[in-house]
């Protein structure tokens, strides 16, 4: 008996009872030979014949081949090969993305995409604020959001991490962030940070600013959950977490926990070891999808092309898409275009990724030649060309701030 099926001739698949999985192959191997590997081994089969596998087990549980396109093969999992326990993605992932990197006969296989059945996204909640609740929030129904992040990276005490973002805030910008290197350092004491924070935050509400800033929580799976509440009992306006250092749960745990009321934006710190090659690894579509199952409001999806972190716009519109779609019930993530991010970028981020984001820049702020707030106001500027639709070079005549920082790092 084979360990693996193909679909029949004329037979549809029945896309509520499987998650379905596109696979991007590199092998010396015929490539159904390289599919039927694939399936066995992440379902019901082994690198022998085994007794232990008769026709019920096989029916019930094998993986089907249902597609080769080229490289492409389209594999779909039985959804009872999957755990019925909730926020079972450590589960999920051994099964879609587990031992099938290990076999010989492949040089490369790439997780692409993943579609799950109404059963399994039923056992998830998803966002519980997502791009329009940040945007209640903030009070900017339709503009992007301006963010940035504290930099240097590490270094600063809280009071001065606490200086930087009113000064971004006095500059316009709708978010801030912690690193994703910053928790809870000797030099900068998490409870003592987001104490100065949140009262620059506060400071910056009766200016007439609206801002949030997002604190590092990630830590340990049996503490994360307390220090969220902790930080939020601090005056924190919004929670960070690094996903793939964290794992997935971590998210889920704090996501959905009804004493959280405030937003999660999630950090993909340590994504390129399983996105940055073409031909192996995982997708950052796959990610951006389990993020938003698992309650993600805004996610990092990089500058689709534009910054110093590679890409190119046709995967992050992908990235995008998997954060806002309308496929499943979820509310929509807001995507944070960020990486290397400066003002003569951008036009080309919006014109790609659309409005309906998240600008973040680091050095793209704290870089300016007069400082944070020139360099938040010139970030605020640049979004405003973009939305208005016209000539960044044209609006920086007569914006000081925009000017500047054209003049230091140029344009896309």
């Amino acid at each position: 008996m084979s360990n693996y099926s193909y679909m029949a001739l004329g037979e549809e698949l029945d896309k509520d009872a499987y998650v379905v999985c596109k696979y991007r192959v590199t092998t010396d191997l015929p490539i159904e030979k390289a599919a039927e590997a694939i399936a066995a081994e992440q379902s019901t089969g082994t690198w022998t014949g085994i007794s232990t596998l008769n026709d019920e087990v096989f029916t019930r549980y094998a993986a089907k081949v249902t597609a080769i396109d080229g490289d492409v093969v389209t594999i779909a999992y039985p959804e009872e090969d999957f755990s019925i326990r909730v926020g079972a993605i450590p589960q999920i992932l051994s099964v879609i993305s587990g031992n099938l990197y290990g076999l010989g006969s492949l040089k490369g296989v790439r997780l692409e995409d993943v579609v799950f059945p109404k059963g399994i996204l039923k056992q998830y909640q998803g966002p519980k604020f997502g791009d329009k609740g940040l945007r209640e929030i903030l009070h900017r129904p339709e503009k992007p959001l301006v963010g940035t992040i504290v930099k240097p990276k590490i270094g600063l005490s809280p009071k001065d991490t606490a200086g930087y973002i009113y000064e971004a805030g006095s500059g316009g910008l709708t978010n801030g962030k912690d690193d994703e290197t910053l928790v809870d350092q000797a030099f900068c004491p998490i409870e003592e940070r987001t104490k100065a924070v949140a009262e620059v935050l506060d400071r910056l509400r009766e200016e007439g600013h609206h801002m949030v800033h997002a604190i590092n929580i990630s830590t340990n799976g049996q503490d994360i959950r307390e220090l969220a509440e902790d930080v939020q009992s601090w005056g924190a306006t919004q929670l960070m977490i690094d996903v793939l250092t964290c794992g997935y749960g971590a998210i889920q745990a704090v996501a959905e926990d009804p004493r959280i009321k405030i937003p999660v934006h999630v950090h993909r710190t340590m994504h390129a070891a399983m996105t940055k090659d073409p031909l192996n690894g995982i997708s950052m579509r796959v990610i951006s999808k389990l993020v938003r199952m698992c309650g993600g409001d805004a996610l990092h999806i990089g500058t689709l092309g534009a910054g110093k972190m590679g890409g190119d716009s046709t995967e992050g519109r992908l990235n995008q898409d998997a954060c806002q779609s309308d496929d499943v019930p979820f509310k929509s993530v807001m995507p944070v275009c960020s990486g290397g991010m400066y003002p003569g970028i951008v036009p080309a981020v919006v014109k790609a990724a659309g409005t309906n984001c998240q600008i973040q820049a680091g050095g793209g702020v704290a870089g300016h030649p007069e400082g944070v707030r020139a360099g938040a106001m010139a970030m605020c500027q640049a979004v405003d060309a973009a939305f208005e639709g016209i000539d960044i070079a044209e609006y920086a005549q007569t914006h000081h701030e925009l000017k500047l920082a054209l003049d230091r790092w140029g344009t896309k």
